[in-house]
């Protein structure tokens, strides 16, 4: 089995169990239970699952909403809380575990010193950011100093799913396809590209940002992209075209998407480089998702980059050839 590392798995921290208990109550009781208890679980069935899976190390990062659902005034102590809680858990198994911070995006300076802290102070990797922060993006200027310091720090930026600020029209009275099944990614996406087309990757040229659930669907229009922002610029000026952003700045995980044909077409827009594994744990099957990228159509060598060589250099980590000749 290869080996893996995966970046797209959660726990719940003290304090922030009540933002789950509406999602809770809309899925069967026992399954509740379960993702409940995985959530707080940290050296337990959560590292006999990693051992079966063949995850050599998960690095871990609050459920959504994170500190972003806090009001401002809340925001920097209960991200400083939940990132202190996750240090404790994961400092007992260093070696098979690392953290991705919560941030107070309310405030860009504030998020940027709880980055700085997470890093440097707790060793963590990098970060994971749910969307918008009540209905604020982070493409503007104001935010620089924020994405100044995650450039310099020279770690990833998780941009992972959120709810809409205001529910899209098109898709009211229609709560199936709000959420993860289509309208997490539809927001998500769209952030990410007021990033790019936001001209972000330009001044921060070795920002990298990583996209769970195949990129939420942005490669596979890459060739779209260049080709009406060529013709419809509306006054925006870019270094590159559009789809140079995507396996440079932009990064992607295979979370939530187990198809063959997807990893595929991803990997032929983006690159071997570019595309990483990860499971979501707990609200995807590990097992399911395993067997998904051991039977893909890989070579072995292109296997190991997806399943553990990209996600080690990106977070500077030994690579499978560096650490035991893989």
């Amino acid at each position: 089995m290869t080996p893996k590392i995966t970046f797209e798995e959660h726990f719940m921290a003290p304090g922030f169990e009540k933002y789950s208990e509406a999602f809770l109550k809309l899925i069967p009781r026992d399954q509740a239970e379960i993702l409940t208890r995985r959530l707080g679980d940290f050296d337990g069935e959560r590292i006999e699952i990693m051992d079966r899976a063949g995850i050599t190390r998960s690095i871990i990062s609050l459920t959504g909403p994170g500190a972003q659902g806090e009001v401002p005034e809340n925001a920097a102590n209960a991200a400083k809380g939940a990132n202190d809680f996750l240090a404790e858990k994961i400092a007992k198994n260093a070696d098979r575990l690392g953290g991705l911070a919560t941030l107070p995006m309310h405030d860009p300076e504030a998020a940027a010193r709880e980055l700085n802290r997470s890093v440097c102070e707790l060793g963590f990797q990098g970060c994971l950011v749910n969307s918008h922060t009540h209905g604020v993006y982070y493409e503007g200027p104001e935010y620089d100093p924020f994405w100044s310091e995650v450039e310099r720090l020279g770690v990833p930026f998780y941009l992972h799913p959120s709810n809409a600020y205001v529910t899209p029209h098109v898709l009211g009275g229609m709560p199936v396809i709000q959420g993860a099944t289509w309208g997490w990614g539809v927001e998500t996406g769209s952030h990410a590209l007021r990033i790019l087309f936001g001209g972000v990757f330009d001044r921060f040229p070795k920002l990298k940002l990583v996209l769970g659930h195949m990129g939420e669907a942005l490669p596979f229009l890459r060739w779209r992209y260049d080709s009406r922002f060529q013709a419809y610029p509306m006054g925006v000026s870019l270094d590159r075209a559009p789809s140079a952003y995507f396996g440079s700045n932009i990064l992607i995980t295979t979370s939530g998407v187990c198809s063959h044909a997807s990893l595929m077409g991803a990997i032929g827009e983006m690159g071997e480089d570019a595309v990483m594994f990860s499971i979501d744990y707990p609200y995807e099957d590990t097992d399911l998702a395993v067997e998904f990228i051991e039977t893909a159509p890989l070579d072995e060598a292109m296997r190991a980059k997806v399943c553990h060589d990209n996600a080690a250099r990106l977070f500077g980590l030994p690579t499978l050839s560096e650490r035991d000749g893989y």
